[in-house]
């Protein structure tokens, strides 16, 4: 199983395991984004999703549970001069503040199912009315590929689990298929995804 001290050693070279750019699909929602929205990036790592949250005028937040990796990240703002804050925490067990963000990022978080469970609920507790959701994770159908991901198929999303989890969000966009990934050297090739934008009513 992994744990935030594998993923310090992972985050511990000099390159960025999965670039420095941001995940496409999020940067395609880039026209749902307005200056000020509170966002929140889970699971940010090295932070290319977060810092460039902050660097499209958002107040950005990463969250990860590997110092290393958020390091990292706080360097890469720097170097940028976008203002993001890091905070170290499991998101399982994080203290979710409640109505908090406009934008919650979750790309690429695969957790046990009980975990899952418990950052879903922290997700939908710190959605401010009308927040939006942008989700991309890999399904099963991801299995035997050498594009990226977790070997346990328990870890994998798919759409039904994306309905489960976050049932009473409005849809905006959910499907799943193939995309071309290009994303450092974890994230290369083709990959099967689901991919999701839900808004809190209100």
């Amino acid at each position: 199983m992994s744990t935030s001290l594998a993923w310090d050693e992972r985050y511990g070279g000099g390159a960025f395991q999965f670039g420095e750019a941001p995940n496409l699909f999020l940067l395609e929602q880039a026209h749902r984004l307005r200056r000020g929205m509170r966002a929140l990036s889970v699971g940010d790592g090295e932070g290319r999703n977060g810092v460039w949250l902050a660097e499209q005028g958002l107040e950005a937040t990463a969250l990860d549970w590997s110092s290393v990796g958020l390091a990292k990240a706080q360097a890469l703002a720097n170097r940028r001069g976008a203002g993001i804050t890091t905070v170290v925490a499991d998101l399982s067990r994080w203290d979710w503040p409640e109505k908090r963000f406009d934008l919650i990022a979750w790309i690429y978080v695969h957790l046990p199912p009980e975990d899952r469970a418990a950052a879903c609920a922290g997700v939908l507790r710190a959605l401010a009315p009308g927040g939006l959701l942008v989700m991309e994770c890999f399904t099963p159908a991801q299995e035997g590929r050498r594009s990226g991901g977790p070997k346990d198929p328990s870890l994998l999303w798919s759409r039904a689990l994306v309905e489960q989890h976050f049932a009473g969000l409005e849809v905006l966009a959910l499907l799943e298929g193939a995309v071309w990934l290009d994303e450092g050297p974890r994230h290369q090739g083709l990959a099967e995804v689901v991919r999701a934008v839900l808004r809190r009513p209100g």
